[in-house]
């Protein structure tokens, strides 16, 4: 296989282990990660003054010539498949989809085909430039199968070192639009027990906790207060529907992204999303509240009611900002529109 060498010198007063300096040191044009890096020096294609070095841990001194051997990517084992993209925008270096409810992001045991990144080898017809040594799209961010909207792809190992950057950064713009039961409201004294809620300026909710995959539901996350992985989500009421009101439209936006965080956040503050199955967003509604018609809409709603409907960052090539938007798919925008109907 067909390689190429990146060569350089490590700077002054270099970090004590050699992944991290390398990390620090390497090319930005490499675009290598530290995770890459510490798997290329495993297998030994870093060289430190001529010689292999496979201890990540290991001294390295200012001065040292690194050489890196680089593979040319690979093929990937996943298959490509003709599967219709809705392609909001592409370009060298990444492309922007609009991913459908029912489409897994990534093949899984569950789920070894029909996926996004399935869809996307076809599109790319091995045009790749390769992702981590191999020719496959650069995954960054997921949403959930049963979520629809706006996701980010990279096509080159430095789009998906730059767009990495950003999200764990947590600078990139993401904001959700979403149906739940109940109306977050300041005025609610419920909430103001809820531990880990409460409410800003604008009558803004904010919830932040901590999220773990649940101890014996593995399908699940848990909200916690100690350990997990920190997670702050914010929403707002767009739309109240019912007399009196039992639904809201409500817009979120993540400091965090976390697995299901925006579902587990709003089911944790009493107010979980219509449809969904994990967190309780089928529950029953108060006689009358909404026409038989319209209840009996909500309540058949077959999914999370959540879409990713905007996205914004900056090219991690280029440098110009980007921001795309999504309208609302068929399913979501027709129950609105009925609960809207109600209301007048």
């Amino acid at each position: 296989m067909a390689t190429r060498q990146i060569t350089f010198v490590i700077a002054d007063n270099p970090p004590p282990r050699l992944d991290k300096a390398l990390s620090r040191d390497v090319p930005d044009e490499a675009a290598l990660s530290r995770t890459r890096i510490a798997r290329l020096i495993e297998e030994g294609l870093v060289q430190v003054d001529g010689v292999a070095v496979v201890n990540a841990k290991a001294r390295v001194e200012e001065g040292a010539e690194i050489s890196i051997s680089l593979e040319e990517a690979e093929e990937s084992h996943i298959g490509p498949e003709d599967i219709p993209l809705d392609m909001v925008h592409e370009d060298d270096d990444l492309i922007v989809v609009n991913k459908p409810a029912g489409m897994v992001v990534h093949p899984a045991p569950g789920t070894p085909s029909g996926t996004l990144v399935n869809a996307l080898l076809h599109h790319f017809g091995g045009e790749l430039s390769g992702v981590g040594g191999v020719k496959r799209p650069g995954i960054v961010h997921r949403i959930d199968k049963e979520t629809s909207g706006l996701l980010v792809v990279a096509k080159t190992d430095a789009a998906h070192h730059g767009l990495a950057a950003q999200f764990e950064a947590h600078s990139v713009e993401r904001y959700y639009q979403a149906l739940c039961h109940g109306v977050p409201d300041a005025n609610d004294p419920r909430l103001r027990g809820v531990k880990g809620a409460r409410f800003e300026a604008g009558n803004i909710l904010c919830l932040t906790t901590q999220l773990a995959r649940h101890k014996t539901d593995r399908q699940r996350q848990a909200v916690l207060f100690q350990g997990g992985r920190h997670a702050v989500t914010r929403a707002r009421v767009v739309e109240r529907f019912g007399v009196p009101p039992v639904i809201a439209r409500i817009e979120c936006w993540l400091e965090t992204g976390r697995t299901h965080q925006i579902r587990v956040h709003m089911a944790h503050a009493g107010h979980g999303l219509v449809g969904d199955p994990v967190y309780g967003g089928r529950r029953k509604l108060p006689k009358g509240a909404l026409s038989d018609e319209t209840a009996a809409a909500v309540q058949a709603f077959s999914r999370q009611a959540l879409h990713a409907a905007v996205l914004g960052f900056t090219h991690p090539v280029s440098g110009e900002e980007l921001r795309f938007e999504a309208s609302l798919p068929d399913d979501m925008a027709q129950l609105i529109e009925q609960l809207e109907t109600v209301q007048n």
